[in-house]
């Protein structure tokens, strides 16, 4: 027997009897297995009493048959009513003053029933991205800065300088954790440190010594310094200015072109600045089409897909700021907006590849893993590695079918073009 209640469009609520027959019947079925290897002192084994083998194992034998009932027993409510759970039920046994069947209460989320609305009315504006001279002259900057030297100096200290320092940050008149470093080097307007604490070491010679404040920003992954005004000792050891090496055919050989020189590393660059704004323009109209998307179905999410999710990001928040302890792991409110919004990006998406009955093209799927390996040299015997490795394969078919069901819904989205410069495109 089956009693079923809706608590939202995604937590469900069953009570489950499990008739006292049936639960008797399999105790006996498996005290009867259990008795045949059991080992109790002065029987010998298989010729052990009911009675006994009942009386050693018969405690382990009903919590073992009742938890394989209720596994089954939700299974087959599950199937039978057609629900699609996520993550697992919590179980609650219930009080049964009318007989000795046994009953409980499964509470459980489930994915939401979703009719996509709103997929005739999306309006995009896409970017026509113009790629110009002065922007290739300012990657190639970028590539020299790559391969800079630094050369002391005695002036004072300027953005783009490298200056090396010593410190000691203070709360109360107690170092921080991780608040001292000796010989640690800054190189100046690259966002190694807190915009503040940058902004202090500009216009320092060597052998300078400061004092200054700092405040922590309110995210700061470290709640005990989030928010807090941290006190700072500077010492200055070096300043050094960059040299930067000349736009010649040695540099390009740096940068791995064997062959055609400076004009061969500017073709190469150009080319992959078109293949980064290619995928950001992508990526662009994806938020565009999904914003759009959620604002005309307005979805309930299931808590336990939200939590993970947050939890997905706090890991990776700690694995790209090299965050090893747990204790410094980043708080769950700065990803619970972001969170929600990937969560039903994703039922969505999944909602309109399951309408369109959409599988992976192998097309795209090449087209994607070239993609991928478009920067290495021996580029081909990569994309054939990586299409024969199954494992690589999976991981990235939800990718090229999202990308796919993305594309679909695009073509009918009504376009506006909008022109912008690369360098004021990829900077925002």
């Amino acid at each position: 027997m089956t009693d079923i209640k809706s608590i939202s469009d995604v937590k469900k609520e069953m009570i489950i009897e499990i008739p006292s027959e049936i639960i008797e019947e399999k105790v006996l079925q498996r005290l009867k297995i259990i008795g045949r290897k059991a080992k109790i002192k002065g029987f010998r084994p298989g010729k052990i009493p009911a009675n006994v083998v009942k009386q050693h194992y018969g405690a382990e034998a009903n919590q073992e048959t009742l938890s394989e009932l209720i596994q089954q027993s939700y299974s087959e409510a599950m199937a039978e009513n057609k629900f699609r759970p996520v993550g697992s039920p919590q179980i609650e046994p219930q009080e049964n003053k009318n007989n000795s069947n046994f009953i409980y209460k499964a509470t459980f989320e489930v994915l939401p029933e979703i009719k996509l609305k709103g997929l005739d009315g999306i309006k995009i504006d896409k970017p026509e991205v113009d790629i110009t001279d002065k922007d290739l002259d300012l990657m190639m900057e970028k590539l020299r800065k790559q391969k800079r030297t630094w050369s002391e100096t005695t002036k004072k200290s300027t953005k783009g300088d490298q200056i090396t320092i010593d410190f000691k940050g203070s709360l109360d008149g107690e170092v921080i954790q991780g608040g001292e470093g000796k010989n640690v080097p800054v190189v100046l307007g690259e966002g190694q440190m807190l915009p503040d604490f940058e902004k202090a070491l500009l216009g320092l010679k060597p052998e300078d010594t400061k004092k200054f404040n700092v405040k922590f920003p309110k995210d700061y992954h470290s709640e005990e310094l989030a928010g807090k005004k941290i006190n700072f000792e500077v010492s200055v050891n070096l300043v050094k200015e960059p040299v930067l090496p000349e736009l010649n055919d040695e540099l390009a050989k740096e940068f791995g072109v064997k062959e055609g020189g400076m004009d061969k590393l500017k073709s190469d660059v150009k080319d992959n600045m078109l293949r980064e704004v290619n995928q950001r323009v992508t990526q662009d109209l994806k938020e565009q089409i999904m914003n759009s998307l959620i604002k005309a179905n307005n979805i309930e999410i299931p808590d336990v897909m939200h939590k993970n999710e947050i939890a997905n990001m706090q890991k990776e928040s700690m694995r790209q700021m090299g965050i090893k302890e747990d204790g410094e792991v980043p708080p769950a409110e700065n990803f619970t907006e972001l969170a929600t919004k990937r969560v039903k990006l994703g039922l969505l998406l999944s909602q309109f590849i399951e309408d369109k009955s959409l599988t992976v093209d192998s097309n795209k799927m090449r087209e994607r893993v070239e993609e991928m390996c478009a920067g290495y040299e021996d580029s081909s015997t990569m994309i054939d590695q990586y299409m024969n490795n199954p494992q690589f394969i999976s991981q990235i078919e939800p990718i090229v079918i999202e990308e796919q069901a993305i594309a679909l819904i695009a073509g009918k989205a009504k376009e506006k073009i909008k022109k912008i410069n690369f360098t004021k495109y990829m900077d925002k």
